[in-house]
């Protein structure tokens, strides 16, 4: 197999695949990777010309560091700049913590977007994957229900791929998942977040910093979180996130929040300049979205929901997923059989993150709940773990299974379970 052409070279872009993965952020370039290691043809396609930008905290858990090991990544991040914990700040409070470990990396990261997606594709043409860039999926092509082909719009005109079976990592907006039935439920909380990049002289620190008191330049308390992850560049990304459904959308305007934030960090970031980059997105959160299958193709990551409700964090969930697909590959229908796994590796974590979301969003929770956590250092240990989406399937501990407890008896009580 060829590697990847620029844009616009339609001559090397093959018209046919096993595997046709759509969208080449971390979940589908780890899908790719992993299909190509078993020994199947694999077409990556992106409508961007790497490297490009993504709207992201750029934090990458020790979750997400695990599986870049498992894919041959685990010098490079460490290359990039490593944490070896949280800061939780808030309620007149700092307190710091280390990973906690156990069966996941005991580190943390931060790279820019624009730097990883562009490392975990190349990675994936190195290992066989075709990538093909600039060119937008329009159109998916189905007979029976079974997806044939998708069509392209590219510089040199249309172009159509035929392939066995398809895989959609397109983002949260999913156009592609769109024509086969995806629908993002909106009833349950969704994130609404922004971030930016700033020059800062704590750009080496070791930990990176969440901050659970949110408050505008009013002082009123707002139903989210700020951050700010120390990258290897001499630049911080600093971000907040905002919690909102239908019935409670987000009537707050992000920039000037940000720029709050901004304000009130300044001097302990020693910040230097302005901030640049501005960017913010929706995010499905919590398994949000169902029609996530059909008998040939497969939503990823971001298409599908696998948002953590409780941090907004997505990198590791689709680096996993992307690995987990790979292995269903040769199932002749995934309709029920990809929903199914999902459900069994994130359902319970995603309903009962889903519910203390939407209990954050309450007035007066937030106030009353938020300072235990900083102030109880036992509690915040077992909130940085459960909400960072760090207890793992081999862990045993009280922890784990008291969280994993809360998620059985969560997802009796789900009108719609995650991926349903």
């Amino acid at each position: 197999m060829t590697s990847g052409p620029v844009a616009g070279e339609t001559s090397h872009i093959p018209t046919e695949t096993d595997v046709l993965v759509v969208g080449a952020g971390p979940a589908g370039s780890a899908a790719a990777i992993w299909a190509a290691r078993r020994g199947y043809g694999v077409v990556l396609a992106d409508a961007a010309v790497f490297p490009r930008d993504k709207t992201c905290g750029d934090g990458l858990t020790p979750r997400a560091i695990g599986e870049l090991e498992l894919l041959g990544l685990g010098d490079w991040i460490r290359e990039r700049g490593v944490h070896r914990g949280v800061r939780l700040c808030g309620w007149r409070r700092e307190v710091e913590f280390d990973w906690p470990g156990g069966s996941l990396p005991t580190i943390s990261s931060a790279v820019p977007r624009i730097e990883l997606d562009d490392k975990i594709r190349t990675t994936a043409v190195k290992v066989g994957a075709h990538m093909v860039e600039g060119a937008k999926a329009v159109r998916a092509n189905r007979v029976d229900g079974r997806v044939q082909s998708v069509t392209f719009q590219t510089v040199g005109g249309d172009r159509t791929i035929a392939c066995k079976t398809l895989v959609i990592a397109d983002g949260v907006r999913s156009t592609l998942g769109k024509q086969l039935g995806r629908t993002w439920h909106r009833d349950t909380p969704y994130g609404v977040a922004v971030r930016a990049y700033v020059k800062s002289g704590r750009h080496d620190d070791p930990f990176i910093t969440t901050y659970s008191e949110l408050r505008d330049d009013s002082r009123k308390l707002r139903p989210g979180y700020g951050w700010v992850f120390p990258l290897s560049t001499g630049e911080v990304n600093i971000g907040l996130g905002y919690l909102a459904t239908d019935k409670r959308p987000a009537h707050v305007a992000l920039k000037p929040l940000l720029d709050s934030l901004v304000r009130q960090r300044r001097q302990d970031w020693q910040f230097d300049g302005p901030v640049h980059s501005v960017t913010s997105a929706l995010l499905p959160l919590g398994g949000s979205v169902s029609t996530v299958a059909g008998p040939n193709w497969a939503l990823l990551g971001d298409a599908a929901g696998c948002i953590n409700p409780l941090n907004g964090e997505g990198i590791d969930y689709g680096l996993e997923a992307g690995r987990f697909l790979a292995d269903l590959l040769g199932e002749s229908d995934l309709t029920d059989a990809w929903p199914h796994l999902l459900r069994a590796h994130y359902g319970k974590a995603f309903s009962v993150g889903r519910r203390i979301a939407w209990l954050s969003m309450l007035p007066g929770v937030l106030a009353l709940s938020g300072p235990p956590l900083l102030w109880s250092k036992i509690l915040g240990r077992i909130s940085i773990r459960v909400l960072g989406n760090l207890v793992t399937d081999e862990d045993v501990d009280l922890v784990a299974r008291a969280w994993r407890t809360a998620g059985r008896g969560s997802l009796v009580l789900d009108r719609r379970a995650p991926f349903e």
